[in-house]
């Protein structure tokens, strides 16, 4: 310290105390804001493959039953090619829901990096008490 100056008060202390973890604490706040943006996309977009594949196995399942339909009624080739096309699209839209759950299975939702982060702050904070 130079000289000449006073050390400060209590009081000065204490005030700088709550104002810079006033700042802390709306700077964590902030970044858990962030974090959770970004899981909600990540989460959004796989739950969209989910919702695709779902899509893709209900329109392969009525195809499949045209060509049920097709072969109990006609019983020509017809049902053949209808039968193939219902499977092949079962198959893809099985691909996109595994996917799509694999992936919102590897997602964690807790702010991981806001947790680890308010850990020092509290060691901070202590810290400018003594």
């Amino acid at each position: 310290m130079a000289e000449g100056q006073a050390e400060p008060t209590v009081g000065e202390l204490l005030g700088t105390l709550a104002r810079d973890t006033g700042v802390l604490m709306r700077q964590e706040l902030q970044l858990a804001s962030a974090e959770m943006t970004l899981k909600a996309r990540l989460f959004a977009r796989n739950a969209g493959l989910v919702a695709f594949g779902g899509a893709m196995a209900l329109a392969g399942g009525l195809a499949v039953l045209a060509a049920a339909i097709a072969a109990l009624h006609l019983v020509i080739p017809l049902w053949l090619s209808a039968l193939i096309v219902g499977a092949v699209v079962i198959v893809v839209g099985y691909a996109f829901i595994a996917k799509g759950l694999s992936a919102l299975k590897h997602i964690d939702a807790t702010p991981s990096k806001t947790l680890g982060t308010l850990g020092a702050d509290v060691a901070w904070a202590k810290e400018q008490v003594r």
